[in-house]
């Protein structure tokens, strides 16, 4: 079993180091949790710029690198949380904004213009972040966060994806999609306690169980090549290189324009609140008390920085990552070091273009068995801070209802409008405050934040369970702070290198 920090439910508490081989495989299992959205965010951003085959290569293997470097510095140096680092959807939507933008650098063709400015914006934004994170602005929010508040934000993480296209899409392979739950299930559920492979590694097996099922339908016909579970095999031996390693201002100096920037930071302050519901959920499933402040903070700047390189190397920004918090859940998996080990397996990826294109041979039809198993714990794991309020308080019951429900309902509705316009051509008409709120930067503002369920859901909950009047016990406050990490536990990088260093440090004599 893991530490003594860690519940009953983890195998390998955060502290613990599991012998290499068996760490390689569970890096690896973390990666394939991430795959589809690390594959998906750049491939809308290329589509959307209209990036040749040989940049759209480059330009996918550079998101896995970043990925990599982003959670090393995450789990060494930022919050040492065993989470993952990818690209953000929450910076999704400025990012295809900025990219379908007219804009023309002299000399550059017009895909690669656009990328410029989209890094200019991601830098410009990721620097605010790393003052919010390092100025202690978001641990400060800390005190105003109960359980009430918190249960609901994380329940919308894994309700987020319950509509992704890879689940609900009319022409889905439904057949590959349950295999792949079904396994998934099978092997973390039923057989959990007949081997510890089954245990430890449900989410590898599954999704290689259900691929060479696929693959061997795909080349026998049973599978035509017009099926979501196709799998195409030439793909992978299309590579133009054996080797690509991406580099900083690999696609020239980024440019700079304030209405993107603005646009932007409006996706990662979407970005910050989803993290921060993030570092709960990995501390809860976990086994470990509520993250302190500090170390809310350190996470937060960290990524702001992963960000501010995210934009140097040319990618879509990087932020936690859900899925593989998910994996934990159902491995009971949570050291740090395995996570560590995954980020390597994402470094050798982006660098190898041969691999990256044999995983990304994985059908969507796969993935989305992977995301019902893997963001169904998601929800549930959010439900269990319930434990500690009181549920027999209507007005609990009240404030997580509509905190979900509208944090569901109103990114569907701003989804389906045309662009920031149409919200601020609302708000031009709105009696006094028009001329205000009628602004470009409140629309889009509006816009972007408005369309993240995690974002809305915690918004009202938190206005609303700190002004409707309610005891701290009856908010599970008392309760939390008995389990909640204390403001001293957390060491940053610079703590450690203090300590080590006054330890090395020979003592100064008198006569000195």
């Amino acid at each position: 079993m893991g530490d003594s920090d860690s519940s009953a439910l983890v195998e390998y508490g955060i502290e613990d180091r599991p012998p290499l081989g068996r760490s390689i495989l569970l890096g690896a299992q973390h990666y394939l949790t991430m795959i589809g959205a690390n594959i998906a965010v750049p491939l809308l951003l290329a589509s959307a710029m209209g990036m040749p085959t040989d940049a759209t290569a480059k330009f996918i293997g550079t998101f896995f690198v970043v990925s990599g470097l982003a959670t090393l510095a995450q789990t060494t140096f930022g919050n040492r949380y065993p989470i993952v680092q990818g690209a953000p959807f929450s910076m999704l939507a400025p990012g295809l904004a900025i990219v379908t933008t007219e804009v023309a650098v002299v000399g550059l063709p017009t895909w690669n213009a656009k990328l410029l400015f989209l890094q200019g914006a991601i830098i410009t934004a990721a620097l605010v972040e790393v003052a919010i994170g390092y100025f202690g602005l978001v641990g400060k929010l800390r005190e105003y966060l109960s359980p009430v508040v918190v249960a609901p934000v994380v329940t919308l993480i894994g309700l987020s994806l319950f509509s992704a296209p890879q689940i609900t899409a009319a022409t889905n392979n439904w057949y590959l999609l349950l295999l792949t739950l079904g396994l998934i299930v099978l092997f973390s559920q039923y057989l959990d306690r007949r081997s510890p492979i089954f245990n430890l590694f449900p989410v590898l097996l599954g999704i290689a169980g259900a691929w060479i099922v696929a693959a061997v339908a795909s080349v026998t016909g049973v599978i035509p090549a017009s099926d979501p579970g196709f799998i195409d095999f030439g793909q992978v031996t299309n590579v133009e290189s054996a080797l690509y390693i991406p580099y900083p201002l690999q696609w020239g100096m980024p440019q700079f324009k304030a209405s993107f920037f603005v646009g932007m930071f409006a996706g990662v302050l979407a970005s910050i609140i989803e993290s921060f519901a993030d570092y709960h959920a990995v501390a809860r499933i976990s086994g470990i008390g509520a993250p302190s402040s500090k170390r809310v903070n350190h996470g937060i700047g960290m990524e702001g920085i992963a960000n501010v390189f995210s934009g140097l190397m040319g990618t879509g920004g990087s932020t936690s990552y859900s899925e593989n918090i998910g994996a934990i859940g159902l491995t009971g998996v949570a050291s740090r070091f395995v996570v560590q080990i995954g980020a390597a397996v994402m470094l050798v990826v982006g660098v190898i273009p041969a691999f990256g294109q044999l995983i990304a041979t994985i059908p969507n039809p796969i993935v989305g068995g992977l995301y019902i198993a893997m963001f169904g714990q998601i929800v549930a794991v959010g439900l269990s801070n319930l434990k500690y309020v009181d549920l027999d308080s209507s007005r609990n019951l009240f404030i997580v209802g509509i905190a979900i429900f509208a944090g569901m309902a109103i990114p569907q509705y701003i989804g389906g409008l045309d662009g920031y316009a149409a919200l601020q051509s609302g708000f031009e008409n709105v009696p006094l405050f028009g001329s205000i709120l009628g602004a470009e930067v409140i629309a889009r503002t509006v816009y972007i934040v408005g369309d993240v369920e995690m974002a809305v859901g915690g918004f009202i909950a938190l206005v609303l369970d700190n002004t409707i009047p309610g005891t701290r016990e009856e908010r599970g406050l008392t309760d939390w702070a008995q389990i909640a990490e204390d403001e001293g536990a957390f060491d940053s990088a610079l703590d450690r290198a203090r300590d080590r260093w006054s330890r090395e440090s020979p003592p100064m004599s008198g006569d000195d």
